[in-house]
């Protein structure tokens, strides 16, 4: 959480945390920080003379339950009590706190939890050594001889006990473990079991600060006028009749746009629309929807780049009767509850950041970018942020705020409306995707193959190579789960230049979908169970198999269902996580889809906090099943067409089924679970349809036409 004091103020702060906390538990004594009265092994924990436990989490907060998961595993690793765990959000050094796996302090991939568990655990449990070992200097007695219990060190033979905060100065002074002993699972006292979340009261009261809540003073308020045209760019602005409205403080360039500044939004929103832009729209002016669709179909003629190749795909269609099909998905924004927006304070000799980022050291250094400052003079602020889903690990709403007070010599707070999201996101690719499979005498798949058309997110930002296989457009499709003696999938990259982003759970959201469908098909037309048919093709992936049994037993699969609805069932593996859904569905004759019930199975490797795995599987449900019932993003003219929630729907509270989560704790490597819960959703819904009306559906969102009953 932020709290707001002056921008001098935080300028210290952040400066003295810089040069404080210079190193992690695995380095040298000598760089540690020296504060008097307070025991810091590495940068992750600190303990004073209360007794009080301050964390600095790293990971930003976007609902997922960072600020409690994060104090879970460190208070039972350190053998604190939770409630003497405090939390504080870390600010932007990647030095200090990048992600252990990606080297970046950025955050994605349902990476919170699985790539920091060891090294929070490592970081607690070195504390623990060290006060352990501080109490048995002062007793005079072998460190074997003593325990931690709830904050304190204790010597059973004697009784006697030393909290931990009156260690902190004789921990201070000792070598920092480089190896310390971790605990096993059956010692752990709070991993494991389900926990309030910390942030909740907070969140409903109102008094946790999101971006859009940021105040600073003399802060004033930006908007955006932004280029209709994907990749436009301002050939020419008349400020005159913006500048004529009371509270219009400047009118500025910025690379996104024209920047319209005022006392409040609303004000600055009034100037946008009196501002007469001049465009120069580019090339992207004469992309459509239409023909991004004709650009597919023909790219999906020809022959792609093979990304897995297994047998002799073509001997073996040759063989026999080919089964073909095509699937087709649409672009999708992620669409975040709480608006992009960012404030920043630039001046000659610092730049101050608020802003709900997952990128906050992408954020840093974008500012001293801009602003010519070495990174240490830009301070972030991550503050809550209301839904990320990949989009707020983007830079360009930074971007606004930073030029925008740049420019005008104030502190800026930039917002962007609804509108602004929906037409000028970074979106979900739109993918057209071709079938050919064959079946042996069993009804078992003897050859398959798959020809995915579409664009390379991580090619057009530059962190893949061009003219290579983007692996997120493949993720789910070259690693499908099923035991295919000849498999071959290729890939055709097909950019027409519309910006992508890593919406939630990325290639899979799609992958899991087409794949899982074709599957799906094929079991259909073998006439076997879909379920048992998948377990037959899963002997060498007994993580896929468990999961899929587990909800398939839960949702009592085989038994008989009413006229008019179905069960489809589906399971992929995404981000280190192996889920599955099975989905109970009604049709009514007009072709109106209700999902009655999900039941969503995951297996994490470890559940750190069962509560926080329900929920995020729960928020997949939502957020799937958005994208399945209405979730389509279409371009004219290099435009989106969509622009609010009337033309792009969410979920409704009525349309939400129950959802019953299973989880599956295997004790394998901790797996990601902010995106695992989406891709099995919607093949399992069209997949319970086909089952109740005889009728697939190959292409999303759901078309209620195409099961209307004459």
């Amino acid at each position: 959480m932020t709290t707001l004091v002056s921008r001098r103020e935080i300028l210290k702060r952040g400066l003295a945390v810089g040069a404080g906390l210079t190193l992690g538990f695995t380095l040298p004594r000598r760089g540690r920080a020296q504060t008097p009265g307070v025991f810091t092994p590495n940068q992750w924990l600190r303990i004073d003379r209360d007794g009080v436990v301050t964390i600095t989490n790293s990971v930003p907060e976007m609902g997922q339950g960072s600020l409690t998961t994060t104090p879970m595993i460190i208070a039972d690793e350190l053998d604190a009590t939770l409630d003497s765990v405090k939390v504080e959000q870390a600010p932007a050094n990647p030095a200090l706190y990048k992600n252990p796996v990606t080297g970046s302090q950025s955050y994605g991939g349902s990476r919170g939890v699985r790539d920091h568990l060891e090294m929070w655990r490592k970081a607690a449990a070195s504390a623990r050594e060290m006060l352990k070992q501080a109490a048995a200097n002062e007793w005079g007695v072998p460190v074997e001889s003593v325990e931690t219990e709830d904050g304190a060190v204790i010597h059973r033979p004697t009784g006697r006990r030393f909290a931990y905060g009156q260690l902190v100065d004789k921990a201070q002074a000792l070598a920092v473990p480089q190896n310390p002993k971790l605990k096993t699972p059956d010692q752990f006292k709070y991993i494991g079991k389900a926990v309030k979340r910390r942030d909740t009261p907070d969140k409903v009261t109102g008094r946790g600060i999101y971006g859009i809540d940021v105040q600073v003073p003399g802060m004033l308020v930006g908007s955006v006028e932004r280029c209709p045209v994907f990749g436009g760019k301002v050939q020419s602005f008349d400020p005159t009749a913006t500048k004529a409205i009371k509270g219009v403080k400047d009118v500025v360039q910025v690379s996104n746009g024209v920047a319209v500044v005022a006392d409040n939004f609303w004000t600055a929103l009034q100037g946008r629309r009196a501002l007469k832009v001049t465009w120069d729209e580019g090339p992207i002016a004469q992309v459509s929807s239409a023909g991004i669709t004709r650009e597919y179909e023909a790219a999906a003629k020809q022959p792609g780049q093979v990304a897995r190749n297994d047998g002799d795909v073509d001997k073996a269609l040759a063989s026999g009767k080919v089964y073909e099909a095509v699937y087709q998905v649409p672009y999708l924004e992620h669409a975040c509850m709480e608006p992009m927006n960012a404030t920043a304070q630039v001046s000659r000799d610092s730049c101050v950041i608020w802003a709900p980022t997952q990128n906050p050291g992408g954020t840093q250094a974008t500012a001293a970018r801009i602003t010519g400052l070495p990174p240490e003079k830009v301070i972030v602020n991550t503050t809550l942020l209301g839904g990320g889903f990949g989009r707020r690990g983007e830079i360009d709403f930074i971007v606004d705020a930073v030029e925008t007070s740049k420019a005008v010599g104030a502190p800026v707070k930039v917002v962007w409306t609804r509108e602004d999201d929906i037409t000028h996101g970074f979106y979900r690719p739109a993918t057209y995707n071709v079938f050919h499979a064959a079946l042996d005498t069993n009804g078992m798949p003897s050859a398959w193959s798959t020809r995915v058309v579409g664009p390379g997110i991580l090619i057009q930002k530059g962190r893949a190579q061009a003219g290579t296989i983007d692996p997120a457009a493949v993720e789910a499709v070259r690693n499908m789960p099923y035991d295919i003696p000849n498999l071959r999938i290729e890939w055709n990259n097909k950019d027409l230049g519309i910006p992508l982003g890593f919406w939630r759970s990325v290639g899979p959201s799609q992958n899991g979908f087409i794949i899982e469908s074709f599957i799906d098909e094929l079991a259909h037309a073998a006439g076997k169970d879909p379920f048992e048919y998948r377990k037959a093709l899963l002997g060498k992936s007994p993580r896929h198999k468990a999961i899929l049994e587990l909800v398939a037993k839960r949702a009592n699969w085989g038994a008989a269902m009413p006229a008019g609805q179905g069960r489809g069932i589906a399971v992929v593996f995404s981000y280190g996580s192996y889920a599955a859904t099975v989905a109970e569905v009604s049709v009514a004759p007009d072709g109106a889809v209700k999902v009655n019930k999900l039941v969503c199975g995951i297996d994490a490797g470890i559940a750190v906090n069962p509560d926080a795995v329900r929920a995020q599987m729960e928020g997949g449900a939502v957020y799937a099943l958005t994208a399945a019932y209405y979730g389509q993003i279409t371009i004219d003219r290099g435009r989106v067409q969509q622009s609010n929630f009337h033309d792009y729907q969410m979920l409704r509270i009525n349309e939400m089924p129950v959802v019953d989560v299973q989880i599956l704790d295997s004790g394998e490597a901790p797996g990601g679970l902010g995106e695992p819960g989406v891709p099995t959703v919607a093949p399992a819904v069209t997949n319970a349809i086909f089952a109740a009306t005889g009728k697939r559906l190959r292409k999303l969102p759901i078309d209620r036409n195409e099961l209307k009953r004459a």
